[in-house]
């Protein structure tokens, strides 16, 4: 049997000593390589504390957690990341954004500005290679911040509600993109949403987690066509994914009629 790239096994993570906060409680989840795992569950039940265990910037209190058969003790390489905010620099254009992470590592801007390019055609912005971030809508601005997670081709890319600010239209479309981009690269993505709806879309997995402290209640494998339109949401197999999760949040007591 192949290796999971990631293994979680039974992770917990409290703040503040022994009678803190709890907020990961026996977390247990392996994910494949080129897996797009989402999970969801309600505010403060652990998905971002485990999302920045991942990116090595948390360190669990007690369990295992690897990567490649090896302890998470930093920022792994090859690693992308993406949050609410797009945290661009706003006197840099677009491409200048992008090409930020080729610059600061000392790679070459030069080396990668024909991925970057191609990156921003990918999401529709190859004609504001240019512009400056103010002239940009918050959906442009989220593709540019993608596309920079996505410059030096990470192996994980992990992402924190980075389209929650989005409204309802320019978040469909954005998921569109983001599906598109990772059909194409098939890097690892660790996705936190408060969406049920956008996780099912995106995802080969849904995790759910349940009020803090953060367990896993259930691992949902997606079974949907790898090419995905925003149609197939009004599918009877969508709507059971939908549902079946929507079930879990009533169960926890999160969702009342």
């Amino acid at each position: 049997m192949t290796k999971p790239m990631i293994a979680a096994s039974d992770v917990v993570k409290r703040f503040g000593g022994a009678d803190g906060v709890t907020a990961l409680q026996g977390i247990s989840l392996d994910i494949a390589e080129g897996e797009f795992i989402s999970l969801v569950g309600p505010s403060g039940c652990g998905k971002s504390t485990f999302l920045r265990c991942l990116a090595g910037l948390e360190v669990p209190t007690s369990g295992s957690l690897q990567l490649d058969g090896a302890p998470i003790k930093g920022p792994p390489e090859r690693l992308g990341m993406a949050f609410q905010r797009d945290a661009l620099l706003e006197w840099f254009d677009v491409l200048e954004n992008v090409l930020l992470p080729a610059d600061f590592g000392g790679y070459g801007k030069k080396k990668y500005e024909a991925r970057a390019r191609e990156l921003l055609r990918m999401v529709g912005l190859d004609a504001f290679t240019g512009a400056y971030p103010q002239a940009l809508s918050g959906g442009m601005r989220q593709r540019v911040a993608i596309c920079r997670s996505l410059l030096l081709d990470p192996r994980l890319l992990l992402m924190d509600e980075p389209f929650g600010a989005l409204d309802a239209l320019t978040r469909d479309q954005i998921n569109v993109d983001l599906r598109r981009l990772w059909t194409r690269h098939r890097m690892t993505v660790v996705f936190v949403t408060h969406s049920i709806t956008e996780a099912v879309f995106l995802s080969t997995r849904v995790v759910v987690f349940t009020p803090r402290p953060g367990r896993i209640v259930e691992d949902i494998a997606i079974d949907l066509p790898a090419e995905r339109k925003l149609a197939i949401r009004e599918s009877a197999e969508f709507g059971a994914y939908t549902s079946r999760i929507r079930g879990l949040f009533e169960q926890m007591g999160l969702i009342h009629d």
